[in-house]
């Protein structure tokens, strides 16, 4: 029998969220990523900074990602620091959107960092605070 470390159990909800994410299973994100009541914070994208629920997350990826043909995120140079019933994770992280019918280059890509917090639930580790922090973007920003 396989058992993960803690650090494992954590991580592998850090690689859901970005694989999860690009599948747009918007059903896994809220049942085994994310907390029911999450701190957002994606102000350094022009998004909002507020407590919301998972439900609006996925509801606002599933908007914005209307139109794009594929998404890939790719993540590492995790740091993770367990206390107890706690995790915090820093990661870097890049997502590229592709879009067939863009006329001024098919791609964008998004390159930045994650703070992310966790929380130990019955159930398992569950992100209850989440904040991208925008370095640089490229490529055609619409998808136009």
């Amino acid at each position: 029998m396989v058992t993960f470390s803690i650090r494992d159990e954590i991580v592998e909800v850090i690689n859901k969220l970005f694989i999860y994410t690009d599948s747009q299973d918007w059903e896994k994100l809220q049942n085994e990523v994310f907390s029911d009541d999450v701190f957002f914070d994606m102000s350094s994208l022009g998004g909002k900074k507020a407590e919301t629920t998972s439900k609006e997350i996925c509801d606002t990826w599933q908007k914005g990602f209307v139109g794009i043909d594929s998404i890939n995120h790719l993540a590492g140079n995790y740091l993770v620091h367990i206390h107890d019933t706690t995790a915090t994770v820093f990661a870097y992280a890049t997502a590229t959107h592709y879009k067939a019918s863009a006329t001024k280059g098919k791609t964008r890509e998004f390159v930045g960092t994650y703070d992310i917090s966790l929380l130990k639930h019955g159930y398992g580790w569950r992100i209850y605070q989440f904040k991208y922090d925008l370095k640089f973007s490229t490529g055609n920003l619409d998808l136009s």
